[in-house]
């Protein structure tokens, strides 16, 4: 008879066993269990017991995650069974050459149907291929692709990433397992990583790719333990006591049962319509994806016909990889040019020789300014990697110095500027250089009145930007209070303006008159006023006036109003030129309703902070942020740990899952309703 464990002893491994268990809960079902405080309890309560007595660590204990001492060099691991690389295809033509060949190897009559081949699509995921080789369910090492025959041994590393168990689950795990997948970082974390490293003044990382790659091959295992890494698992290498389901797809749900994170957007598809379309929906949910992809990946699903199709060369048959258009290319810089912004600011733009990534043609990128020039070290007639990553606007992500030609210019700030040539000047403690000419120059007019006649301004409807550059050349506009004498017959001598058109654009801009002052504030276009502080202005002041004789102390004793912030409003509302302006404004008819001193709604959100992601079934963003913000809640673009609520509808992205991560309280758009007393019914 078996002697009873020690009490000790039986705690610790049932400790072992629960943290390994909602491991498995957060990173392979996404479906945590306990909140992150109490996970970290038990771990603590783990590494008290193993700190009395560290006779009882094992390699497969969860506090055995952090790093390592320092390795001189990796050594090289040999892959049981070769990594191989898989065949692309870059149009829908080329999947449909794909299933035509698998047909004809097959000998399928009809490749269409119910008779259509099954494959199994998933996410390609831009990592690194790594394998992890299990003996009775421990983690025995991990090593990299290398060329496909032999990799290097990143064990140290793989150890300190939480989504890959150091002790599988189960009681049906195979004598010897090797895994194969992808360690990737998900884009929140790589973000975090960037940020971190702008704090630092250290050089960023140009993708998330890169991100894992660097991480992975670092000496110091303790480095990689602090990049947050994860990982999903595609495949099985090499086994010992385990026979193969029938499908892939089998294979892969049985990884999943042993602990093992698999890749929840995975379909099972028919033929290659049924590989089109899901790369059509995932080609528009790609952004919204908390981590980055390529493309899809389909595999023969049946094992069957993976065994009659083979290999080719160094290619399984049956797989291939559909690639999305590439979001990284090189071109040349041809040159900078400087735009000029409604506050004056100075933006670089680099102009590109035209090249198609991402899906477009692109010949502009933003460079920010010229901090961000030197920090790239970039020179007119260098050869760039530019990205474009979905919506995002296109932007250089390295120089390649290798391709530098010889009497390459170097790019200098203007020293006046180049619309109206005042003066520009670069405050200390301020990366952002500006033009001094306000009042005369018309870039910053013109950006002034786009950004007044915007919809969450005045709402000048019809009132575009191309007909806003004509108004300010021709001179019909030197100020904004200009917009007010405007007359329909003028407006009908501008190109393509008819006569009835003009009188549309008339009747918007009498309409606009009758405004809150809240959305007045925000119109003015103040440095750092977004219209969250317009609003908190509006409710503490109630009307103009008081905004207008406020000092720079009564400004920043409001929540959220720093002295920054305080000073850029003291100093518009303290200029002679914008107080005149807005008493013009008054004396030409705008009305402005005053604000309630506080809110007089059922439910006051006030120090509540609030994001919003994803599409919402019954309603905008804009209009459940208009809604929080009328009860005093603070929107955010972004998740912190100072978020208090995040409202999340179909499609979101990074943000819920950085919500998870932070155990914020999350709400669908009825739950944010019912927080704030509203029926569905009232939308």
């Amino acid at each position: 008879m078996n002697e009873p464990l020690p009490e000790s002893l039986t705690l610790l491994e049932s400790l072992k066993a629960q943290l390994n268990q909602h491991n498995y809960n957060y990173y392979v079902l996404d479906e945590p269990a306990i909140p992150d405080a109490e996970y970290d309890r038990l771990f603590r309560q783990l590494q008290d017991i193993e700190q009395q007595d560290p006779k009882l660590i094992t390699a497969d204990s969860p506090t055995q995650r952090v790093g390592a001492a320092p390795l001189d060099k990796f050594k090289q691991i040999k892959h049981k069974l070769p990594m191989l690389s898989l065949s692309n295809a870059f149009n829908d033509e080329d999947l449909i050459n794909f299933e035509n060949r698998l047909s004809d190897r097959l000998k399928l009559d009809n490749n269409q149907g119910e008779k259509a081949i099954e494959f199994v699509a998933e996410p390609k995921l831009d990592g690194v291929a790594v394998s992890l080789f299990y003996e009775n369910g421990l983690l025995i090492y991990g090593a990299t692709r290398g060329d496909g025959e032999v990799g290097e041994d990143i064990t140290q590393n793989v150890r300190t990433i939480k989504s890959i168990p150091l002790t599988l689950i189960g009681d049906s795990c195979p004598k010897v397992l090797e895994v194969r997948g992808e360690i990737f970082m998900p884009k929140g974390a790589f973000n975090t990583l960037n940020e971190r490293a702008k704090k630092r003044d250290e050089k960023a990382f140009v993708n998330p790719r890169n991100a894992a790659a660097g991480s992975l091959r670092q000496l110091d295992s303790n480095v990689t333990a602090a990049r947050s890494l994860s990982m999903c698992a595609y495949s099985i290498g090499f086994t010992e006591g385990y026979d193969l389901p029938r499908t892939h797809y089998e294979m892969l749900k049985k990884l999943s049962t042993w602990g093992l994170p698999i890749n929840h957007e995975m379909e099972i598809v028919k033929g290659s319509e049924g590989c089109v379309q899901y790369y059509k929906l995932l080609t528009i949910r790609r952004d919204d994806l908390s981590y980055e992809i390529d493309g899809i990946v389909f595999k023969v699903n049946e094992f069957s016909q993976q065994a009659d199709l083979g290999f080719v060369s160094r290619s399984p048959r049956w797989a291939i990889a559909y690639k999305f258009p590439a979001q990284e290319e090189l071109t040349i810089l041809q040159s900078v040019d400087f735009q000029v912004g409604r506050t004056g600011a100075l933006t670089p733009v680099a102009r590109l020789e035209p090249v198609f990534v991402g899906g477009v043609t692109v010949s502009n990128a933003t460079l920010h300014n010229m901090d961000e020039i030197n920090r790239l070290g970039i020179r007119v007639g260098d050869t760039v990697i530019i990205r474009r990553a979905g919506d995002v606007i296109p932007k250089i992500v390295k120089v390649v110095v290798d391709k530098r030609p010889e009497g390459a210019g170097q790019i200098k700030l203007p020293e006046v500027c180049p619309v109206c040539g005042s003066a520009v000047v670069a405050l200390e403690g301020e990366v952002v250089a500006r033009c001094t000419g306000t009042l005369i120059c018309p870039a910053q007019l013109k950006e002034s009145i786009k950004h007044y006649a915007s919809r969450k301004a005045m709402d000048i409807d019809g009132l575009g930007d191309k007909l806003i550059d004509q108004l300010v050349e021709k001179e019909y506009v030197r100020n904004i209070a200009d917009l007010y004498r405007l007359r329909a017959n003028d407006l009908a001598l501008l190109e393509r303006m008819a006569e009835k058109s003009a009188k549309k654009l008339i009747q918007a801009i009498e309409i606009s008159k009758k405004t809150n002052l809240a959305k007045f504030i925000f119109a003015l276009g103040i440095r750092e006023v977004g219209e969250t502080t317009a609003s908190l202005l509006a409710k503490s002041f109630q009307n103009i006036e008081n905004i207008v004789s406020a000092d720079v102390d009564v400004l920043e004793e409001l929540p959220d109003v720093g002295p920054i912030m305080a000073k850029n409003i003291f100093s518009f509302f303290s200029t002679d030129e914008n107080q005149e302006n807005i008493n013009e404004l008054v004396r030409l008819g705008v009305s402005i309703t005053p604000a309630e001193a506080k809110s007089t709604q059922a439910n006051d959100l006030d120090g509540q902070r609030f994001v919003l992601t994803g599409t919402l079934p019954n309603m905008s963003r804009d209009e459940m942020q208009k809604l929080l913000v009328e009860r005093g809640a603070k929107v955010s673009g972004s998740v912190s740990k100072n978020t208090t609520y995040l409202v999340a509808g179909e499609s979101a992205g990074s943000k819920l899952l950085k919500a998870k991560e932070l155990d914020i309280q999350i709400l669908n758009e009825e739950q944010a309703l019912v927080l704030m007393h509203i029926s569905s019914q009232e939308v």
